[in-house]
């Protein structure tokens, strides 16, 4: 969802972040890029995660690989996503598994052996070489085709990053809350963390008894974990509150407000490794207590509100879409 590019400085020139911050951007600017559209990010099917499914004017599945430095081994990973889609054929109201998939690999720089496995390969692998470039008093995304020379490019606005080192090691209350949940949410948590201070060096970690809170001061935050308070005995779960847009779907709605993601079982609380499994949003306005009876205690159908916010964006993993959103949210709130 996010226009802008978290970049960082360095003595020739800029790089992105993270590579996370890279696909950030290439999935929001994919259609004016490629002219593709984007089916799904970081899509696992048969022990294989790919990072972009997207499909063409003409239905065809396009597989995008993306690195933020030079990799040997972007064709065999490619490959290995190729056999496993084929396969399974997913997203087949979506795409066209007659017509021939394309398999894209975008980096800074394409190693040797990158050229040789093509080579000798009996698929055809797109090698796209990305660069930043200073032009017109302007930061912009260049794209170019190895083969063909096509270039096509977009304008980047960025959060200027030093280096990724600058995110501080997790404090030890951080580290004792992760203890409390699954590998799988844990690994979740650590990347949303990441992210939320990566995205600002303004954005500060904010202990408190029962949560820890990102933002800047205790009256300007966009994110919030915690342990849900609603967690049946024995069965805990971390619960995610991101300060969001209360009204979606009215147009230049400025109201925020802290709003928690649930999954389809009542009782049960957050699980943030089955994002696409939930079903609504609450709202809690802070100080609540957390009861349903409240009145001012708001929900939404999750389906919905992700739509009318995706009409103007191409975000297609919800949870990274409601985190962006916050981020953005955040810096206008500032």
């Amino acid at each position: 969802m996010l226009s802008s590019a978290s970049l960082r400085k360095t003595g020739s020139g800029w790089e992105f972040a993270s590579e996370e911050a890279l696909e950030d951007f290439v999935e929001f600017h994919l259609p004016s890029l490629l002219g593709l559209t984007v089916i799904k990010r970081q899509f696992t099917v048969n022990e294989q995660r790919c990072d972009i499914i997207a499909a063409d004017e003409n239905k065809r599945l396009v597989v995008l690989e993306l690195k933020n430095a030079e990799d040997r081994y972007v064709v065999q990973q490619l490959t290995r996503y190729y056999d496993a889609l084929l396969e399974y054929k997913p997203f087949a109201d979506r795409v066209d598994y007659d017509r021939p998939v394309r398999l894209i690999a975008i980096a800074p720089k394409f190693h040797r052996d990158n050229f040789t496995d093509r080579k000798y390969h009996g698929l055809f692998f797109q090698f796209l070489q990305f660069a930043i470039v200073f032009s017109e008093d302007n930061l912009n995304l260049q794209l170019k085709d190895v083969d063909t020379e096509q270039i096509a490019q977009v304008e980047i606005t960025y959060q200027p990053r030093e280096s990724t080192d600058n995110i501080p090691t997790p404090p030890r209350e951080f580290r004792n809350l992760l203890k409390k949940f699954i590998d799988d949410e844990q690994q979740v948590i650590w990347r949303i963390r990441e992210k939320i201070l990566g995205f600002d060096t303004r954005i500060q970690e904010i202990i408190c008894s029962k949560s820890i809170s990102y933002g800047k001061g205790k009256s300007k935050l966009c994110a919030q974990i915690c342990v849900d308070r609603r967690a049946k005995e024995g069965y805990i779960r971390p619960t995610l509150m991101l300060w969001l847009p209360l009204s979606p779907w009215i147009d230049n709605c400025n109201r925020v407000g802290r709003i928690a993601i649930y999954n389809r079982k009542l009782n049960d609380a957050l699980s943030l490794s089955k994002i696409d499994e939930y079903s609504y949003l609450r709202h809690w306005p802070v100080g609540s207590r957390y009861s349903a009876s409240d009145g001012s205690v708001q929900t939404w159908d999750l389906k919905r509100y992700v739509t009318e916010i995706s009409k103007q964006n191409n975000e297609s993993n919800p949870l990274e879409l409601l985190i962006n959103l916050s981020l953005e949210k955040w810096l206008e709130r500032l």
